[in-house]
């Protein structure tokens, strides 16, 4: 199983920006965590960043004819984009929307996402532990298919 990991605005920040929100890990370790973690359970991880808007839409169309599932951190994305909304509904593979930190407990703003109606979940304040727990259920999704 092949998945796509899309990460949005200010994620080539991790680590430097707002650590006592976001963590002390950089992007890097966020990368080698997930593919070590996908490795383990026959899973290969695919990562990539932009802080452009039609850059991720972009990858989230090539993203539908080449892999298995896409877990996407959309940034500030998530609060206005129905561009990406509208990609991710556009696409025949299921798609989960990570965040790092609990966006429904922080600033108003944060709590009302574009992207979520169109996605299979989304997984909300884990730190990077949520990126793991998205491979999860593309891991049982493949397992509970297989039977």
């Amino acid at each position: 199983m092949d998945l796509l990991v899309l990460n949005g605005p200010n994620m080539n920040r991790l680590g430097k920006r707002e650590p006592s929100v976001y963590g002390q890990k950089n992007l890097q370790d966020l990368i080698k965590e997930n593919e070590e973690y996908g490795l383990s359970h026959q899973v290969r991880i695919f990562h990539k960043q932009s802080n452009w808007e039609g850059q991720l839409i972009d990858w989230i169309h090539e993203g539908a004819d080449s892999y298995n599932g896409l877990i996407i951190n959309p940034g500030a994305f998530t609060h206005y984009s129905y561009a990406i909304r509208d990609a991710i509904a556009g696409v025949d593979i299921p798609v989960i929307e990570v965040h790092i930190s609990n966006v429904h407990s922080r600033e108003s703003f944060r709590k009302e996402s574009v992207i979520a109606p169109v996605c299979v979940g989304q997984i909300s304040g884990f730190g990077l532990d949520g990126y793991k727990m998205a491979i999860d259920y593309f891991i049982r999704r493949r397992d509970n298919e297989s039977t």
